[in-house]
């Protein structure tokens, strides 16, 4: 069945880009409703925001989806990710400006906090997406697959010159609590010199060793180290399920990314959505509705550093 929150939860922050105090609230939405953000700010016109591979503005560093009157939000990845990964389908987003407050660098304290406040059923069975045909698209920097599976799968590879990071792969069975156990915790992460890059062009400007693992060379930077030995690739498929969550409904399919980001996941659903025969909706029940991402999580299978 399909679900959502079991009652409003308030996130108070900064943005990762700009620097700015946010305020955020995510409430319960009915059985149809889908993920929508709500501009708080936006006094006049359409202030609503579909939370939707169709609406988002591709963009190498986060992902930021805008609506036909211009109205923007962005870094919407990692709460989109906890949502996806705690099995939500359906909720309001309402933020007081233009960016999601980064919290920790990961989703962790989304899902802790979706966990903590209960998740509803609501009376309507889940509606997925499954993936009948493999399509693939390709850049200079990387490429990304969604192939055929039961259910929603992911392997993932990075390869950077930092020894801190090098090269990273890794394969999870997104089913049931997988993505609370495995990968909701792991932060962003960022070379020292690309932070320094960033900031002298106004960027990152809410970032810090904090909020995000920072390697210079072989070394990592932020207190504490890494919460995970393969905390980039980890965080790479967190982003992965955020950005593919846009598709609207759960994906029944093997992600592959190869070096891949948030514009590649984006270019892939579109891919996925415009080649004919290549998806088709599929009502889902029984032994199939169990395998779903978030199905049967508690709140105890949060890791502990969350």
């Amino acid at each position: 069945m399909q679900a959502t929150l079991k009652s409003r939860i308030r996130f108070d922050g900064v943005g990762l880009h700009s620097g700015r105090p946010v305020r955020m609230v995510i409430s319960p939405a009915s059985a149809g409703y889908g993920i929508w953000f709500k501009r708080t700010d936006i006094l006049f016109g359409d202030a609503m925001v579909p939370a939707r591979w169709d609406a988002v503005e591709r963009s190498p560093l986060c992902t930021r989806i805008r609506n036909g009157a211009g109205v923007e939000v962005s870094t919407i990845e990692h709460v989109m990710a906890a949502l996806a990964g705690c099995g939500i389908h359906n909720a309001l987003i309402e933020i007081d400006g233009p960016e999601v407050p980064i919290l920790d660098g990961s989703a962790a304290p989304f899902v802790d906090a979706i966990l903590s406040r209960g998740i509803q059923t609501l009376d309507r069975p889940v509606m997925a997406l499954k993936v009948e045909k493999t399509v693939t698209v390709e850049t200079a920097s990387g490429w990304a697959r969604l192939a055929p599976a039961d259910t929603l799968s992911m392997s993932f590879h990075i390869d950077f010159e930092d020894e801190a990071i090098g090269t990273q792969e890794k394969h999870l069975i997104l089913s049931n609590g997988t993505f609370v156990r495995e990968l909701c915790d792991s932060r962003t992460f960022c070379r020292k010199s690309d932070v320094d890059t960033m900031h002298a062009h106004g960027l990152a400007l809410g970032g810090t060793y904090e909020n995000a693992v920072v390697v210079d060379g072989a070394a990592v930077l932020s207190p504490g180290g890494l919460r995970h030995r393969d905390e980039p690739v980890r965080h790479k498929m967190l982003d992965a399920l955020g950005d593919l969550a846009l598709a609207g409904a759960p994906i029944l399919g093997h992600y592959t990314g190869y070096r891949a980001g948030h514009s590649m996941t984006n270019l892939l659903l579109h891919a996925l959505f415009t080649t004919p025969g290549a998806v088709r909706f599929v009502e889902v029940e029984g032994l199939d509705a169990a395998r779903l991402p978030g199905v049967g999580v508690m709140r105890y299978d949060m890791p502990a550093v969350a």
